[in-house]
């Protein structure tokens, strides 16, 4: 479980932090570098510990003598980080029949967090409200809720507007609820954000439209100035604001909503939802909607909650949820106009998203062992 707090650095210790970031970012693209060199000149595959004698050298060179200044250990797990990349690689190529991404270097933009592997002498609370981090020094951070279980990375990460957090790996014992017999099935729509089993609905929050009029005009006011200009910059970052306080309110509904479920239902089915397919050959204004709703953020809340507070989670095949009448079985086609099922075989009349989260609340329990 991760616990991650706000930290509030002063001028110097952001100085001091933002250099241990790009020192790993340079290790990060300087340990791709080799390892693709090595590739294509001579065939030879190197090892993550390969690498990290690797920068031993570096750190001896002239030209870079300054990395000896950034923790030795957070910039190895930058080399970590590339080992990771190429498995991940070496996965999707194996997946995909060989059409996958080969790892990317990164730009200051895309690298913004360092990771210290362990507690001992890297990291340790105070008793005044601050952590102190190596080759930093003593920060303060808002412990806005207690820290549980045992830590055993902390991350420090930047965000898009220069914000620094501190996030808190910790292993922590499952805070059990007490069993119920309620299950639901989850649907999960553009319309209505959810359909539960019971019939229970869900609202949808349009967070796009409702900040629309804002970012029309912060976007034209950046796109009519100059780039490298302080103007076009203080512009750059209220939009940034206003695309980060849309995505606060987004995950504050995922959190509130995902809570209340796991809270109320002992097992929870989902679909298996392809969502970079399903926006694939989509007018704009729909592909806008998915990304909006964000539906793989919710399902991924739900997941953790639902693990940590022992309560069942399954995720099943979409295939023909809508179509397939929950009463017999039978395939009843229908388009998306169609927004009641009415079976022509049983005669079932519903709710076209109800009829699909008994469908899937039916597989999800099948998945998992149990009768329908």
């Amino acid at each position: 479980m991760t616990f991650k707090y706000r930290l509030f650095p002063t001028a110097a210790q952001r100085t001091a932090l933002q250099a241990q970031l790009d020192a790993c970012r340079w290790v990060y693209n300087k340990t791709l570098e080799v390892r693709r060199d090595a590739w294509q000149d001579e065939q030879r595959s190197l090892s993550r510990y390969d690498t990290n004698k690797l920068l031993t050298q570096w750190k001896r060179e002239p030209e870079t003598e300054w990395l000896q200044q950034c923790h030795a250990q957070a910039m190895q797990e930058a080399q970590k980080r590339v080992d990771l990349a190429f498995r991940a690689f070496f996965q999707r190529v194996k997946e995909q029949n060989g059409k996958a991404g080969y790892p990317r270097f990164k730009s200051h933009r895309r690298y913004d967090s360092f990771t210290y592997p362990q507690e001992k002498g890297n990291w340790r609370f105070l008793d005044n409200g601050r952590v102190r981090l190596s080759k930093v020094g003593d920060v303060r951070i808002r412990l806005h809720r207690p820290l549980r279980g045992e830590c055993k990375t902390l991350t420090i990460r930047r965000d898009a507007l220069g914000n620094w957090y501190a996030c808190f790996s910790c292993i922590v014992e499952p805070d059990l609820l007490p069993p119920t017999d309620r299950v639901a099935g989850v649907d999960l729509g553009l319309t209505t954000f959810a359909v539960l089993s019971n019939g229970e609905r869900i609202p949808r929050r349009r967070w796009m439209q409702r900040d629309e009029k804002d970012l029309k005009r912060l976007q034209r006011r950046v796109s009519h100035l100059e780039k490298g200009t302080p103007e076009r910059r203080k512009a750059v970052r209220a939009l940034q604001h206003a695309h980060k306080r849309i995505a606060n309110r987004r995950r504050d509904f995922a959190h509130q909503w995902s809570r209340r479920l796991v809270n109320e239902y002992q097992f929870l089915a989902f679909e298996k939802l392809d969502i970079a397919d399903m926006q694939q050959d989509n007018f704009k204004s729909i592909n806008r909607g998915i990304a909006d709703v964000a539906w793989a953020q919710f399902v991924q809340f739900t997941a953790y909650k639902a693990e940590g507070a022992g309560r069942g989670f399954a995720q099943v095949d979409p295939r023909n949820t809508t179509q397939l009448c929950s009463g017999c079985g039978e395939i009843v086609r229908k388009d998306l106009s169609v927004r009641t099922h009415d079976c022509p075989h049983c005669g079932l009349v519903m709710d076209r998203d109800q009829n699909a989260a008994l469908n899937i609340l039916s597989r999800g329990l099948s998945a998992v062992g149990l009768d329908p």
